[in-house]
């Protein structure tokens, strides 16, 4: 694997290392992509790195840290999205249902986020569970217009349509 370049700026290494970090993290190496990810950000912090470092340790079940790395991208980058829905999803997790609302809404606000579909997907995730069938069924279309593609939400959205015949 190249080494990263010396002359190269601290943001650039820092992009470097968040790159080397998320291949560690897809390949499964938990332990080397937290210490990458962790080396990025004292090299550069970004709101990226820090919720990617979240989404590794949720990866090891550790909500509470992820949730912790995701405040802090917040703080960075409040217009990025990504934080604020993965913040909503751990509280899922968690069974803290009622606390992942405010989070979800707040991803789909976000000016910098490119998956409005995922906490659509999970809101509707939230009224399926207070067994309000029509907004999870609304919230599923809804994910679906923004990424017809996206398998959960297709699913979810057959299974409110089986329960409602």
């Amino acid at each position: 694997m190249k080494e990263i370049d010396p002359t190269t700026s601290p943001k650039q290494k820092a992009r470097q290392l968040f790159r080397k970090a998320y291949r560690a993290q897809m390949r499964g190496a938990l332990e080397e992509a937290l210490g990458l990810y962790r080396a990025s950000i004292d090299t550069f912090p970004t709101a990226e790195a820090y919720t990617f470092l979240g989404w590794t340790h949720s990866y090891q079940k550790d909500y509470e840290a992820a949730m912790d790395c995701c405040r802090t991208a917040i703080a960075i980058d409040p217009e990025f999205g990504n934080p604020y829905n993965d913040i909503g999803a751990y509280l899922i997790e968690l069974g803290r249902w009622d606390e992942a609302e405010s989070w979800l809404w707040a991803a789909t606000r976000a000016h910098r986020y490119m998956s409005y579909h995922f906490p659509l997907y999970n809101l509707g995730r939230l009224h399926e569970h207070r067994y309000d069938w029509d907004g999870a069924e609304r919230l599923y279309r809804l994910a679906l217009r923004c990424e017809p593609r996206y398998a959960l939400a297709r699913h979810a959205l057959r299974q409110i349509q089986v329960r409602g015949n």
